[in-house]
């Protein structure tokens, strides 16, 4: 039982240093951003968060939706 949580912990610190080398060993690394429209290759193919083409999309609507016509 204490060798197999010996062994998962140094696993996950493995996994854990594998994760970190850039950040750990280049100056100023940090982890690159998440974020879809932060990330290069998206805006290249024009791909976008979809709370950017929600928000586009209203603004190219021009119809308002009445309520007393439904």
């Amino acid at each position: 039982m204490k060798l197999t949580i010996i062994l998962t912990l140094v696993i996950i610190a493995a996994a854990f240093l594998m994760l970190c080398v850039r950040i750990l060993l280049k100056n100023g690394g940090r982890f690159s951003s998440q974020h879809i429209g932060e990330n290069k290759r998206m805006r290249d193919e024009n791909i976008t968060c979809v709370a950017s083409q929600d928000r586009a999309a209203q603004q190219k609507s021009d119809k308002r939706l009445d309520v007393k016509q439904l």
